[in-house]
């Protein structure tokens, strides 16, 4: 088994580079790989930033990815849920952090927009800090 860097991913994404993507495409298919989620929040940057994707087609190209035979997120319910809500417009690492914080826990922020977003997406538990 290998988990995949953002690189690797990025490859099997865009081809940009055939030589790696070719490397990257032969590993994928000989042995199960698992993508963490600090690599999704990477890979969902360098394709917004670098790409200039829009969110569709990064949220679109991210399901399409872990839905490979041999590919798998390192916590399979925890990227549904940071997917889910990324695509009701929250920004992919906030949504990452929220949505790994536990149930019985809040998540804390100054940014109010964040606690608006995160509620519209789904997301409980998400509180404004006064002060």
């Amino acid at each position: 088994m290998a988990a995949l860097d953002t690189n690797v991913v990025i490859r099997l994404l865009v081809g940009d580079d055939a030589l790696q993507a070719q490397a990257a495409e032969n590993l994928v298919a000989g042995e199960p790989c698992t993508v963490s989620m600090s690599v999704l929040m990477e890979c969902e940057w360098v394709l917004r930033a670098c790409y200039a994707l829009q969110l569709a087609d990064i949220e679109a190209s991210l399901r399409d990815l872990l839905a490979l035979e041999n590919i798998s997120a390192a916590d399979s319910v925890l990227a549904q849920r940071v997917l889910d809500a990324y695509t009701t417009g929250l920004d992919f690492a906030d949504a990452l952090h929220a949505a790994q914080c536990p149930e019985n826990e809040r998540f804390v922020t100054f940014d109010k927009q964040l606690v608006r977003d995160a509620s519209k997406a789904g997301l409980r538990g998400v509180a404004l800090l006064k002060y």
